[in-house]
């Protein structure tokens, strides 16, 4: 970031001071968490166990309220910071190199069915290291997760997996045009999510004119949904692919902008305004002209081209997890 000659940067907040400084001092225990998780790939009850009470020791007590506060919703919470939770699946992801993928799958399986939302999230980050290996059975897994997400931090997590699986597997993306039509906010909220992570996985053919343009279809049957958590995926998604291909976002906002202003569509009009910054100047000066005073409304219906034959692709809300067999390692 640039700043002012003589400007001088704001102090960071006793939250984030505090916080920072909790991630220094429990970041080797992360690691070593990690190391020792490698160690126990093939020994999943132990494997359970152990990153049950090793994530639990990492806890910082002042990150729940935090947590809630950005995920209303989300369900049990350890109060583990993000960077810890990245450091030790690392140093586990190191480890396990060579691991049999049916040990991989079966621990992946396990971590999806914990209650605890940053082991589930530890899950979601194991399903990308597998898709190169056994996809169908990986594919099942990350559907199951979507169907079970009740809130954005796991949906926008299992995004990854899901950009790389389109990447590895071009017929995938059928899969993602069934979530166009659940009536799950979540699963909707997952297909921009996954066009908005598309162009930063580091996979050939992730900055693609042909993915922005599946993209920008995709993301067009959603245009007009009424909930903001899939609002806020499409705006995010069309920021992500307007360094792309500027002229077909710039193409595609200006109809979704006039549509908006023929049918008085705030949702709509939203998503465009808030993909505003990512755009040519001159197309900001005449998509804000158009929208000018188009406003959303909370009792407003889903205008989406999806919504009209909306149906229950894949859940009818967040599916309860199922309990984990009591397999013996």
């Amino acid at each position: 970031m640039t700043m002012t000659p003589g400007a001088v940067a704001a102090a960071p907040s006793a939250i984030t001071v505090a916080s920072q400084l909790f991630v220094e001092q429990h970041m080797a225990r992360a690691v070593a968490l990690g190391e020792h998780l490698a160690d126990l790939v093939e020994a999943p009850n132990a494997f359970m166990a152990d990153i049950n009470k090793g994530l639990a020791q990492l806890s910082d007590a002042n990150a729940v309220d935090g947590i809630r506060v950005i995920a209303p919703g989300i369900g049990p919470v350890l109060g583990v910071r993000l960077p810890l939770l990245e450091a030790t699946h690392k140093r586990l992801r190191k480890g396990m190199k060579g691991a049999p993928t049916a040990a991989v799958l079966e621990i992946a399986d396990r971590l999806l069915r914990e209650e605890a939302a940053e082991i589930r999230w530890f899950g979601m980050m194991t399903l990308e290291r597998l898709l190169s290996s056994d996809s169908d059975r990986t594919w099942q897994l990350m559907r199951r997760a979507a169907r079970e997400a009740t809130d954005w931090v796991s949906v926008d997590t299992l995004a990854h997996s899901f950009a790389t699986g389109l990447l590895l597997e071009p017929r995938r993306w059928s899969d993602l045009q069934m979530l166009v039509h659940s009536s799950s906010r979540w699963e909707r909220r997952l297909v921009g999510a996954t066009v908005a992570t598309l162009p930063h996985i580091k996979r050939v053919g992730a900055k693609d004119t042909g993915v922005a343009g599946r993209g920008l279809m995709l993301i067009g049957q959603l245009m007009g949904d009424a909930e903001p958590d899939v609002q806020k995926a499409l705006s995010w998604a069309l920021r992500s692919l307007a360094p792309i291909d500027p002229a077909g976002v710039v193409a595609f906002a200006t109809r979704e902008a006039e549509t908006a202003r023929n049918t008085n569509d705030g949702g709509r009009a939203w998503v465009i305004k808030d993909a505003l910054p990512k755009l040519p100047v001159e197309a900001q000066v005449s998509l804000r002209a158009t929208l000018a005073g188009i406003r959303r409304r909370p009792s407003a219906p889903s205008q989406s081209h999806a919504a009209a034959p909306a149906v229950d692709s894949a859940s009818t809300g967040a599916a309860p997890r199922p309990a984990h067999s009591s397999r013996e390692e």
